[in-house]
């Protein structure tokens, strides 16, 4: 490695919280017992790259007690480098409970993380040094909604990015339960303007920026309207698609047994990104749809795999559509 080559390949800051579960047809509010696993839209995506072979670092704050240490823990089987974390005293970790369902009932999520170690994050705590020693810088439209100096980091984020010559992928990944679609459309917007990978779903592609056109011109306008120079957009069962500016890409997804929804959208961001850093659009859509598949398949956020199951994964290439 020389003097030059970035420390890492891929870093990221915001929330990771425990997740604390209950199996299907149990409710809980007659739960005995919660499983409990870590889980966090950018350490998700920093933990499995680790696991395919990046340099990740995950650079957010967790609180100095056993919960902290166990999220850290699982973060560092995974490979992510935990040298830029703001460790905290007397501050609690965010929480969120999961009752998982059968239909006719759906998935309930809910949220416990008011004044988490990571909502009272300044700027200040964050090591930039190690946050910007690396070729990507991971973001998501999460950590703004946080608090307003959770909004402060992500915006001195991206201005150091920029300013170092570092490349930005930035998932919008809208939570309703955080803030309403208006204003978080208007807070994120802005953000948005000239990163190199930006991930937003259908849906939120139409809550947030009122495009309602088809998928296959959604993907190509919201890269017109933010200056993206890569734009990937989700679209559930039908897979996802990814415009370059040049060409449109679009991967069927592949067949699931889904045992556990979230973290699916991380599986796709962080397929997406290995094969961007690889140099490969088409190739990286279909790490995407395959390891968003295997998310479903697996409990917990945070992906367990390797490099030989994803390619044993893989089926057909993405299809140029023009």
């Amino acid at each position: 490695m020389t003097e030059t080559t970035p420390r890492f390949e891929i870093t990221t800051v915001g929330e990771t919280m425990l997740r604390l579960s209950v199996p299907a047809g149990v409710r809980l509010e007659l739960a005995s017992q919660l499983d409990v696993r870590p889980g966090g839209a950018e350490s998700n995506v920093a933990a499995l790259l680790a696991r395919l072979g990046r340099r990740a670092a995950w650079c957010g704050a967790l609180p100095d007690s056993p919960l902290g240490r166990l999220a850290a823990n699982h973060l560092r089987m995974a490979g992510v480098d935990l040298g830029g974390v703001h460790w905290c005293d007397d501050v609690r970790m965010g929480l969120y409970f999961v009752e998982f369902a059968a239909p006719p009932r759906s998935t309930q999520v809910i949220y416990d993380r008011a004044a988490s170690c990571t909502a009272q994050m300044t700027p200040t705590h964050v090591n930039w040094g190690r946050l910007l020693d690396t070729r990507l810088l991971h973001l998501t439209g999460i950590t703004p909604a946080l608090s307003a100096d959770c909004h402060a980091i992500v915006t001195a984020a991206l201005a150091k990015a920029r300013a170092a010559g570092v490349a930005v992928s930035f998932d919008v990944n809208y939570r309703a339960k955080l803030w309403p679609a208006a204003q978080a459309a208007a807070v994120l917007e802005p953000l948005l303007t000239g990163v190199d990978v930006l991930f937003c779903s259908r849906g939120d592609a139409e809550r947030l920026f009122e495009l309602r056109d088809a998928p296959e011109e959604a993907v190509v306008h919201l890269a017109q309207r933010t200056g993206a120079a890569m734009t990937v957009m989700s679209v559930g069962a039908d897979g996802a698609l990814a415009w370059d500016g040049v060409t449109l890409y679009r991967q069927p997804a592949l067949p699931a047994v889904i045992v556990d929804r979230p973290g699916a959208g991380d599986a796709l961001a962080a397929g997406v990104l290995h094969g961007w850093l690889a140099g490969d659009v088409a190739q990286g859509l279909r790490y995407g749809v395959a390891l968003a598949a295997l998310a479903l398949s697996q409990y917990g956020d945070m992906v367990i795999t390797n490099p030989a199951e994803l390619q044993q994964l893989l089926g057909g290439g993405s299809t140029i559509l023009r």
